[in-house]
């Protein structure tokens, strides 16, 4: 009994429409790859900047809720919500910012208050200002921490960064808690008031709490100094974190000249801290902001000392080290800020795109010549059928199924059109399909 034949392959019969699939299947699915390896990029490697970002200041009335009221205007001009949370300060700043499930992106940190947690996971882009620490004592030629052992010092309240740092300075001196010295957990005007009333014998104030009205309210009253650090270049040593700053005689009253003589101090700085996925973009109008809030003139600055690329505690970030080298790029400086950025993620995807786009031009010859060959090869398949079935014994019956199935394959190639490349292909096989029609008709006879 014969095994039945195979169906014979179909072939077009508009071989027009057929060229043109193939040149629009290649294009379209090299182009879907592009679109695709593209889409990938800019998911993954530069998405778009954030509308709303979130800060976290300080307490109410503060220099830092005031600041962060400040950045959030000038962000809002570049259409980026800042959204702004007030705390306790820059110990709640920084669990906030260790802290993912609180979505606190950028917060203001004083040095200092890093100590055993680890935060490799944040980045600074830059330090904003001073926050110096001031000692008022009862009497006069206090120049020591340690001549306060045995005293009732106030050195701010629970969880503040004043109260962490004045315990290590402390500590630094041989002044530990449950010693001999008493230490309030007292901070600013309620610290002062147990100064001036005898309830404290010095009061360690930092940041807000050493304001300019404040130092000088304290200053006026008989018998209160303020410490002159002799030794804060052994501080700043000891302590990477603090600088050494001086208050010049008639800082604080020209006219009665406060205080008398240069004051020394030492002052850790506040760094503007953010998680390191902070967007390059974000990051640009941060500095930007800093620089407007920050670049002033004050009591203990110079105009444009802030905010500056040397951090403490935490390393700095490469867009933090790129803009203060070189500044906003040249579409940021020349456009808004959205436009600017849309340009911008062009610009970085047309190195990805190149990479992609030469391997694909590459890659159409290959599949286009796979698909013109692949027909021809599936012409052939059905020859050489149909020449299996001439050399077989066969009926009158099927052969002239085999000549219909012949006449079919030269029909469809008298209406296919092939490249000229291909053109030594395609004659020889009109050849092949004359070759087994002779063998055919010889069976036939």
């Amino acid at each position: 009994m014969k095994a039945q034949r195979p169906r014979p392959p179909h072939f077009p019969d508009d071989a027009a429409h057929v060229e043109w699939r193939d040149h629009t299947l290649l294009y379209v699915a090299v182009a879907a790859l592009i679109v695709l390896g593209v889409t990938l990029i800019v998911w993954i490697i530069d998405p778009a900047p954030p509308r709303t970002i979130t800060m976290s200041a300080g307490p109410h009335d503060s220099s830092f809720l005031v600041a962060a009221e400040q950045y959030k205007r000038i962000l809002a001009h570049n259409g980026i919500t800042l959204n702004v949370l007030e705390s306790d300060g820059s110990v709640q700043n920084l669990k906030r910012l260790l802290d993912p499930a609180q979505h606190v992106d950028i917060a203001f940190v004083q040095g200092g208050v890093a100590d055993g947690l680890d935060t490799s996971t944040l980045m600074s882009l830059g330090s904003v200002f001073y926050v110096p620490v001031v000692v008022f004592y009862r009497g006069t030629g206090l120049t020591e921490l340690s001549q306060l052992e045995g005293k009732r010092i106030a050195v701010g309240r629970e969880g503040s960064g004043t109260r962490q740092l004045a315990l290590k300075l402390l500590d630094a001196n041989g002044i530990a808690p449950g010693g001999t010295t008493t230490l309030l957990p007292s901070d600013g005007l309620q610290a002062a008031t147990q100064l001036v009333t005898g309830e404290a014998d010095a009061a360690i104030l930092s940041g807000d709490s050493a304001t300019r009205g404040l130092m000088l309210r304290v200053l006026r009253v008989p018998g209160i100094s303020v410490m002159n650090f002799d030794e804060a270049r052994a501080y700043t040593r000891l302590f990477p974190y603090l600088d050494e700053i001086d208050l010049p005689p008639g800082v604080l009253d020209l006219r009665h000249r406060i205080p008398p003589d240069t004051i020394h101090l030492v002052s850790p700085t506040v760094e503007l801290v953010a998680r390191a996925n902070l967007h390059p973009a974000i990051s640009d109008l941060l500095i930007e902001a800093a620089q407007e809030v920050h670049g002033l003139p004050g009591l203990l600055q110079r105009a444009g000392e802030f905010p500056s690329p040397v951090a403490r505690d935490y390393q700095i970030s490469e867009d933090a080290q790129r803009y203060y080298k070189t500044g906003k790029s040249f579409l940021y400086r020349t456009l808004p800020f959205w436009v600017a950025s849309i340009g911008d993620r062009v610009l970085v995807l047309l190195l990805p795109m190149a990479v992609l786009l030469f391997p694909a031009m590459r890659l159409i010859p290959a599949l286009y010549r796979w698909r013109v060959r692949s027909r021809i090869y599936r012409y052939y398949g059905a020859l050489i059928a149909i020449e299996r079935g001439a050399l077989a014994d066969s009926t009158a019956e099927e052969r002239k199924r085999l000549f219909e199935e012949l006449d079919q394959i030269e029909a469809s190639l008298n209406q296919l059109r092939m490249p000229l490349a291909y053109a030594d292909a395609f004659y020889v096989l009109r050849e092949h399909v004359g070759f087994v029609r002779s063998r055919l008709e010889a069976g036939a006879a």
